[in-house]
């Protein structure tokens, strides 16, 4: 996999970067929203794709 499919995923209530991932940019044209853990809130929010370069 190539650096041009990273995306970085951040919390969207503390608004801290938490997880790395992969997207396929040229299937994919909306953003990634998943429901994962926050080590900062100390639970399960949703953490969403942030903007690229």
């Amino acid at each position: 996999m190539s650096q041009d499919n990273l995306i970085k995923l951040k919390c969207k209530e503390c608004k801290q970067i938490n997880y790395n991932s992969f997207k396929n940019k040229k299937t994919i044209k909306e953003k990634i929203e998943e429901k994962k853990h926050c080590k900062f809130c100390r639970k399960h929010t949703n953490h969403i794709e942030m903007k690229g370069k």
